[in-house]
């Protein structure tokens, strides 16, 4: 499997122009949550999954225990 794409793959089946698909990059690459770099004669696109990983850490972590514990409590309740 490849690991990054191109424009061109990641345009297929977006419902908007190259152009735009090229701007909303631009803006994730400022974000350093794309990275791109040159293969041969094509740049790819890849994810930066450091940022990706401390945005979850930070974000939605602290908020998957409380829903897990709910999830358990309710299921124990149901059993009895």
């Amino acid at each position: 499997m490849k690991g990054g794409l191109t424009l061109t793959e990641l345009c297929e089946g977006m419902p908007m122009s190259r152009q735009g698909v090229k701007k909303h990059l631009t803006q994730l690459e400022e974000a350093d949550l794309v990275v791109t770099r040159w293969v041969g004669r094509e740049l790819e696109h890849h994810l930066n999954p450091v940022p990706i990983h401390a945005i979850a850490k930070r974000w939605i972590r602290p908020f998957e225990h409380a829903h897990l514990d709910s999830l358990w409590d309710l299921k124990k309740q149901l059993e009895d």
